[in-house]
């Protein structure tokens, strides 16, 4: 069964928005980078909050027996990437998201609208 890797992105931006994560973006990357189609980039105020975001978002896709691929910053909680191959995930402490700049990477990309 095919997933709609849209919603998916959909569904993850809500856990990070429930767990009051600032500034959140899907950004649709499709034809711009060979990673994935959507990034979530998303911060929290704190490392407790970030990496509390992740495990949230880790978890519930969990019960959709959506696994991720690779993660990897849970020991710091200063930027967490979650890897579910057509989506990632960033989480950044919201320091290392204004140095990093990942928007403006990716400045290319079309945002998707979501709703809380």
């Amino acid at each position: 069964m095919k997933r709609d890797i849209e919603k998916i992105a959909q569904e993850i931006a809500q856990v990070a928005d429930d767990k009051k994560a600032e500034d959140l973006r899907i950004l649709n990357v499709k034809g711009i980078s060979i990673l994935a189609d959507y990034f979530i980039i998303c911060s929290g105020t704190s490392d407790t909050q970030v990496q509390a975001i992740a495990n949230s978002i880790e978890h519930t896709l969990e019960e959709k027996e959506i696994c991720v691929k690779n993660k990897e910053g849970m020991d710091t909680g200063n930027w967490v990437v979650l890897d579910y191959a057509d989506v990632i995930v960033h989480v950044f402490h919201q320091e290392q998201r204004e140095y990093y700049k990942l928007e403006k990477l990716w400045g290319d990309a079309e945002e998707l609208e979501w709703q809380a």
